[in-house]
């Protein structure tokens, strides 16, 4: 797909019935208002494409997996609505990640940190390099993990996700994240992630693609009202960021 660099790239690759979903960005493959809503699409086209019935998702290159939020556009932000509209874009992602009729398998190679973790939860199952490790640093910046909160929580519980929020400067390793539930298996490098995902994806995808649908409602039951819960969320994280107070932690960030 032709993009322009600086709004980031997204390939869709289709191998037998496994769609590879993989996005990227020069600075640490964090998420642009753009990327994240061709993600949106993408994850939505997926769920009504009857030849798949597989996904999995990862980033480009063997350093960061995801950097979250992109920062120029958080700085960028100068109004309620255009807050709003930024940060309901990784709602519906999420959303996107939890109505999308196929299985979606996570490939974390890299540091982790806000949106991404929030990504890394929404999939239904998380290979991990040893080398991946997790923060959420929100509140450093004067706003706070709201709209990813519930995909977060929905995974690790809420002891978990207060000791990552609560300590924003620090990072969990990839042995915490899977005791926690949000990688379900870690090895020592990515090349072992890769044979063991392949093997993986290639046996999930030979089941009854019918029995995994109706599967993956179940365990993502009681999510329903997400749709309006994290657009809500999306709201008071736009008004976070038009404070004084994120407005200086950013720019000192930029420096």
């Amino acid at each position: 797909m032709g993009t322009n660099r600086t709004n980031g790239s997204l390939y869709t690759k289709i191998d037998g019935k496994v769609a590879t979903l993989e996005f990227g960005h020069p600075a640490s493959n964090s998420f642009t208002a753009e990327l994240l809503d061709r993600l949106t699409k993408q994850l939505n086209a997926l769920s009504e494409n009857d030849a798949v019935s597989v996904v999995v998702l990862k980033s480009e290159g063997d350093r960061a997996f995801c950097a979250g939020a992109s920062f120029e556009e958080l700085m960028a932000v100068s109004n309620l609505e255009e807050g709003k509209l930024f940060f309901s874009g990784f709602a519906n992602v999420i959303n996107a990640m939890r109505t999308c009729q196929k299985v979606i398998i996570g490939r974390v190679q890299g540091k982790t940190v806000g949106g991404g973790v929030g990504l890394t939860a929404a999939c239904d199952y998380v290979f991990a390099s040893v080398e991946a490790s997790v923060r959420l640093s929100e509140l450093t910046i004067g706003i706070a993990p709201l709209v990813i909160e519930p995909a977060v929580t929905r995974r690790i519980g809420t002891a978990a996700i207060s000791e990552l929020s609560l300590a924003p400067t620090e990072w969990k390793n990839a042995y915490w994240a899977q005791e926690k539930g949000l990688f379900s298996k870690v090895f020592d490098g990515m090349k072992e992630v890769d044979k063991e995902l392949e093997f993986f994806t290639q046996k999930l995808a030979a089941f009854n693609p019918q029995a995994l649908q109706e599967w993956k409602k179940v365990l993502w039951k009681n999510t329903d009202h997400w749709n309006s819960l994290l657009t809500e969320r999306a709201a008071i994280t736009g008004s976070l960021v038009l404070s004084e107070f994120t407005k200086s932690a950013l720019s000192k960030f930029k420096k």
